[in-house]
């Protein structure tokens, strides 16, 4: 069966790098007529000519949008239950080198927390952990799955990679959603950032999605971290990752993030600038390459780029956000992972959707 790294190792991707690259406003206006985008395409609106057609490719990003997700925006919010990690990554707040507050929720704490957020609306949540088998192993997590079970209809993890079986195992207890960033597609710059750890296994890492669509995981969410590497490339290379996986589970719900580096205990410069332009270009791309996926702007934006993104194609929004352990129910007693940008409560994001026309979505999934 092909995976998405021997999908990659049959792509010219030097190539591809090129028309990243190209300067060729006639190309730029052939991917936009195209109805549907091929990879080089896809590489194209990812290039400096495309710059200037940003209002064109916004027209078709949102008639897509419309069309696939209506004006219906998902609202989740995170829960971290622990910041310890075993990985020494260059530009994550969660260094084992770094000397931040340490903390792990108790089962009775993330009750507490699960009640707290519930008490907004919210019936979606994604559960984060730093990277560590040791602190936060699977068992802790069908553990505190069980629990959030009781108050929230959809249950995502941005955790470690596991094994196929152990996919399966916290699909059964109550998981649907997986979000796993490959933070670089570039092997060697992924080498480079991740100096120590499990993390370090690109090919383990990048196969995680599969071995999770196996496992049968009802989404599942893809990105990279913009600014690491070479964000063209990484941008391609996620839509290019996202549609492999569509085509090959197309029973997948499909959704792409785009994280960009914020500031951290560890002060990490980004290799690339991702200014607001160009980070609006690489949404705008992915999303006209593939419209069928959801796409997410975390709280790592601006209230103010948020809102302005909603139209153009943004169908999920975090609100009512703490990057640090636990603080929904009481105050935080671990550092952040990284600055939030956009503070607005769950009510507060809400009620802004609903005064430019859209519908917040608390619940738009359960099981039975």
């Amino acid at each position: 069966m092909e995976t998405f790294q021997s999908y990659l190792a049959s792509l010219d991707l030097d190539y591809l790098s090129q028309m990243t690259k190209t300067r060729d406003l006639k190309r730029v206006e052939e991917a936009l007529a195209a109805r549907r985008l091929s990879p080089e395409d896809l590489a194209v609106l990812l290039s400096p000519a495309a710059m200037g057609y940003l209002e064109d490719m916004a027209l078709r990003s949102r008639s897509g949008t419309l069309k696939h997700f209506g004006k219906a925006v998902h609202l989740y919010t995170p829960l971290y239950l622990s910041n310890y990690c075993v990985n020494h990554c260059a530009y994550c707040g969660y260094s084992p080198t770094n000397a931040i507050r340490r903390h792990m929720l108790t089962m009775e704490d993330i009750e507490a927390e699960a009640k707290a957020i519930a008490a907004t609306g919210l019936r979606h949540i994604l559960v984060l952990t730093g990277e560590s088998r040791v602190h936060t192993s699977v068992d802790y997590i069908l553990q505190a799955v069980t629990i959030l079970k009781k108050y929230f209809d959809s249950i995502s993890i941005e955790i470690y990679p596991l094994e196929e079986e152990e996919y399966r195992a916290v699909i059964e207890a109550g998981v649907d959603g997986l979000t796993i960033y490959q933070e670089t597609y570039d092997p060697d710059r992924y080498d480079q950032v991740h100096i120590a750890g499990p993390k370090k296994d690109y090919a383990y890492r990048l196969a995680a999605p599969e071995r999770a669509a196996r496992a049968g995981m009802r989404s599942v969410n893809v990105g990279a971290l913009l600014g690491l590497s070479d964000y063209r490339m990484d941008a391609l290379l996620t839509g290019l990752h996202a549609a492999f996986l569509q085509k090959n589970h197309p029973e997948l719900e499909l959704g792409v993030s785009f994280p960009r580096l914020r500031p951290t205990a560890g002060h990490f410069e980004p290799q690339s600038l991702v200014d607001d332009p160009t980070f609006v270009q690489v949404i705008l791309a992915i999303r006209n390459f593939i419209p069928e996926a959801g796409t997410t702007l975390s709280t790592r934006e601006s209230a103010d780029l948020r809102n302005n993104l909603i139209p153009l194609g943004i169908t999920k929004l975090s609100a009512g956000v703490t990057t640090a352990v636990g603080g929904h129910d009481q105050e935080a007693e671990g550092d952040a992972q990284f600055e939030i940008a956009d503070g607005r409560s769950v009510e507060d994001m809400a009620n802004y959707l609903r005064a430019i026309g859209y519908q917040p979505v608390f619940k738009d999934w359960m099981a039975f």
